[in-house]
């Protein structure tokens, strides 16, 4: 719905805003992980009711987003046919960015929140404090990247922004399981999120300006459907190999596994340009 709102130039733009959101409210729910130890000092709950509440906070929050999408329009939607018949060259290019997209996916599920927390716990014994207010400011540098991003793609290209940023985060998240002290360590992963989430817009606008129209629904549904089987699959992986090998062991198979996404993404699609960066 949201490339049907502004015109090709301001798409990527829109993402960006729509994704700041996101990471504001992101934030903002990293600071809610101290519930838990707030419930314990200023109320009579153990710890064990304690993280029970803030689930039930959680679900709560989860079901605000219901009353916005009710205040929807469907004047914002593309006219709706009985059947979309999908392009054979639309389904080729969904076939190879699909493929791309599973082991970034993939990658990703090696990354998330929950065992990059785990992560800083074991391996430098900080409590829920101080990960929750790290990542605060980690999804504060995410959100002030989507603009970032937007403003670069006008410069140099939306696949050259989703690369050339990608791959420098990649490379400080490798840095990260190396160093000798939380604040350093801190510091540079702070330092890869101001960079890691700049491909998000430039990927959904990318994705959204290779399609018709008509067919953007289809293509978001079938790329996310794979995006989240890749994060699906890899957390249980991650697991597995932060018992049996090392803690760092998911930082280093998931920032290896992007690497190689950006690199074959770069060689496959540098030259299929959206319809505003071609003259």
């Amino acid at each position: 719905m949201l490339p049907a709102t502004v015109a090709d130039g301001q798409r990527t733009l829109a993402f960006a805003q729509y994704n700041v959101l996101q990471d504001v409210g992101h934030a903002v729910g990293s600071l809610l992980a101290v519930a838990p130890a707030l419930l314990q000092r200023f109320t009579a709950f153990d710890s064990a009711t304690a993280l029970q509440g803030s689930v039930l906070i959680y679900a709560a929050l989860s079901m605000l987003p219901f009353i916005a999408y009710l205040q929807l329009s469907d004047r914002i939607e593309v006219a709706r046919a009985t059947r979309v018949t999908v392009s054979p060259a639309t389904r080729r290019v969904l076939i190879r960015l699909s493929g791309l997209f599973a082991i970034d996916a993939i990658g990703g599920g090696f990354l998330t929140t929950a065992l990059l927390a785990y992560f800083f716990h074991e391996r430098f014994g900080v409590g829920i404090e101080a990960i929750g207010l790290l990542f605060f400011v980690a999804r504060i540098a995410n959100a002030a990247s989507h603009f970032a991003a937007a403003w670069l793609a006008r410069r140099i290209g939306l696949v050259n922004t989703m690369v050339f940023t990608h791959i420098p985060s990649s490379v400080l998240l490798l840095t990260v399981p190396f160093m000798p002290s939380f604040s350093v360590a801190a510091a540079l992963f702070l330092l890869r999120e101001a960079l890691v989430e700049m491909d998000v817009p430039t990927r959904q606008s990318y994705v959204m300006a290779v399609v018709r129209p008509e067919e953007r629904t289809f293509a978001s549904g079938i790329t996310h459907l794979v995006r989240l089987a890749g994060w699906a699959v890899a957390p249980a992986i991650a697991g597995l190999l932060m018992t049996g090998t090392s803690l760092a062991a998911p930082l280093v198979v998931g920032a290896m596994l992007k690497i190689t996404y950006d690199i074959v993404l770069w060689q496959a699609f540098r030259n299929l340009r959206p319809p505003e960066e071609v003259r």
